[in-house]
Formats: structure tokens, C-alpha cells, sequence
């Protein structure tokens, strides 16, 4: 019987929520913070390491919200792009890791759960890039393979990992969430008066 996969959890968590206006990362959920809950989340899944990338605000989010058991990374180049933020987690991932899942700090929804079927999809096919659908609408998070590493390091801009998924069509692992939890993300203030008012997700579960 082979080994679980050591899978980095790699929570994205250093953009200035321009569209926002101020500090989604610290704004209340369920007794908590939007970034909190995701952390709390991924801390109550099968997850073998959490990283936490922070930038914008990165001391007020040091001093409010609870990092322990988790390694925080400070990306200082964050007004660049998400690119520079995946590749300060991929720089920090402990390089006994078998694959990385970029986690974001608007989606506090994704629950340990939903995590943990796209861990265990990844382990039976080792697939290079393993992604949620839902209603055939492509979701977060994203498991990338540590075989794609060296590619994440020369990413460009605000690309994030999706450059990869045309270059890397045949390889894409998708794995079918009944849940649009993987959908809702928070970028303005109607989305996050949406999500604590509960009408912002579906299940779907049959």
C-alpha cells in the first residue's frame, strides 16, 4: 500500500481587495475572519503543511488573526501580481511535499471536506494539476503537481497558476464538487453581504 501524499496547503492572503475597498482578509465570518475561517478550515483537513502568504496589511493580519500551527510568509512584492504570492509558497513548501493546493483567503466556504476529496482524487491519479468543478464551472482550490514547481517559478504578473491549465490541458485531473462553496469567492461588497446573509451558496450534494 503506497504512502499518503504530503500535500502543502499554500493560502493565498496578500492582495489589497482593491475591488473591496478595505481589508477582506479581516472582515468578520461566523465569530471569526474571512482569512480565520479559511485557516481553520484547512487546519481541520488532511492538509501535511499550511502556509499563510501575507502582504497588504501584513502586521494588523499578524496581530488579528490566530497563525498558529501554520508558517507565515511575508510577500513584500505582492502589489505585483498573484504570481509573486504563489511562488513565495512554493519557495517555502517543505520540500518533502508532494504537491501543493492553493487555497484562497476569500473562500471561506471550502470546507475540510471539499479538501480533502480533491486530496484524496490527487492521490489515486498523481494527476500534474487537479481542479474542482462545479456545474462545469472550473473552482479553487487547485492541487498543482511538485513535478510543475520549476514552471510556477517563472510565471509573469497577475497570472496566477492558470497559465498552466491550457498549457497543461491533457493533464488537468477534474474533479466534480456538488457544492458551489468552490465558486464563492468575496471581491466586492455585495459578495460578502451575500455570503453572511447566506444566500451565496448552493449545495448540491445528491
Amino acid at each position: 500500500m503506497s504512502l499518503p501524499k504530503k500535500i502543502t496547503g499554500i493560502i493565498l492572503a496578500a492582495g489589497s481587495s482593491s475591488r473591496m475597498g478595505k481589508t477582506k482578509q479581516l472582515m468578520p465570518f461566523k465569530g471569526d475572519t474571512l482569512l480565520g475561517h479559511v485557516i481553520q478550515n484547512a487546519k481541520a483537513s488532511s492538509l501535511n503543511e499550511i502556509i499563510v502568504v501575507i502582504g497588504h496589511h501584513a502586521d494588523k493580519i499578524n496581530k488579528t488573526i490566530d497563525l498558529s500551527g501554520t508558517k507565515v510568509v511575508r510577500n513584500h512584492n505582492y502589489s505585483k501580481g498573484q504570481s509573486t504570492s504563489l511562488l513565495k509558497g512554493i519557495e517555502n513548501a517543505s520540500t518533502a511535499c508532494d504537491a501543493a493546493m492553493f487555497l484562497l483567503a476569500d473562500q471561506p466556504l471550502v470546507t475540510p471536506e471539499i479538501i480533502d476529496t480533491l486530496i484524496d482524487a490527487f492521490e489515486r491519479s498523481n494527476a500534474l494539476i487537479t481542479i474542482p468543478y462545479c456545474k462545469g464551472k472550473r473552482g479553487n482550490p487547485v492541487i498543482i503537481n511538485k513535478s510543475l514547481f520549476p514552471r510556477l517559478k517563472i510565471l509573469s504578473a497577475d497570472t496566477g497558476a492558470r497559465v498552466l491549465f491550457d498549457e497543461f490541458r491533457a493533464s488537468i485531473l477534474k474533479v466534480p464538487i456538488h457544492d458551489s462553496a468552490i465558486l464563492t469567492d468575496v471581491d466586492t461588497m455585495d459578495d460578502y453581504k451575500k455570503l453572511v446573509s447566506n444566500k451565496s451558496r448552493l449545495n448540491l450534494t445528491r
